[in-house]
């Protein structure tokens, strides 16, 4: 049988993808982050599918549910929040199923930075004002950062940098990028995107981190710095440019 990792998406239930509610509904067993994915998903696993909420449990107990449902002949959705190639913790399970030879499927989800752009209704890369999008977190005292990947060597590109995990370390984040991005370069925090208690915060860099401290924002939160998302003077894209040559017969039947 399969284990299947599904990105549930950053909140709201129905942006799970069609794969993934598809195989949802057809597993007999479902392990989810009951933290963190949506109950109302779980109205979608089959009648009787056995559930299993990993909040609590360690990566040992995580694994012999899976491994134990392989056994039995059962598919596994294995329920993950956002999308499992960023901040998922799914490598280590993959790798204790590879180790037990059990084959699994990832399926891809709305990521939170991306659910968080929708809400600020910005896109992130803009022509001739940035291009390029950094994904980070900052060092904790459970997981520290590689060498090279501190913000202060990231924040020399001025590139967009989204921060994962670290809202609660807002004050840090701010003295890291202020000399890089400016007191006034375009910040914005995004907590609980896509769903209905979502908190949308945006400021200058100066602010940014009274704003977030004022309305309790703490964890399950996005933070965005970077020029594009203040950017109201650019080139329009070639894509859909007036002048650009086009095959007439291109998108016809």
């Amino acid at each position: 049988m399969t284990v299947y990792f599904i990105g549930a998406g950053p909140g709201a239930a129905d942006l799970i993808t069609v794969r993934g509610a598809r195989v949802l509904a057809t597993a007999p067993v479902c392990l989810y982050a009951g933290s963190l994915v949506p109950v109302e998903l779980l109205a979608e696993c089959p009648p009787g599918a056995r559930l299993v909420d990993t909040a609590n449990l360690d990566i040992d107990r995580i694994t012999a549910e899976l491994l134990g449902a392989h056994a039995d002949g059962h598919d596994v959705a294995r329920l993950h929040s956002g999308d499992p190639s960023v901040f998922s913790a799914v490598n280590e399970q993959m790798k204790r199923l590879d180790e037990a030879d059990v084959p699994y499927e990832v399926v891809p989800g709305v990521p939170a930075f991306a659910a968080a752009a929708a809400s600020l209704k910005r896109e992130l890369t803009v022509p001739t004002v940035g291009q390029t999008v950094i994904l980070t977190r900052v060092a904790q005292r459970a997981t520290a950062m590689p060498e090279g990947e501190d913000l202060a060597t990231l924040g020399r590109s001025g590139a967009l940098i989204v921060l994962h995990l670290a809202a609660g370390y807002v004050d840090r984040v701010v003295a890291e990028l202020l000399p890089h991005y400016g007191p006034d370069c375009p910040a914005a925090v995004v907590a609980m995107a896509s769903r209905p208690d979502e908190i949308i915060l945006r400021g200058p860099l100066a602010s940014i981190a009274g704003q977030v401290k004022a309305a309790g924002v703490i964890r399950t939160a996005v933070i965005m710095v970077g020029r594009t998302l203040g950017a109201d003077q650019f080139r329009d894209s070639h894509l859909y440019a007036v002048g650009r040559e086009r095959d007439p017969g291109a998108g016809t039947p």
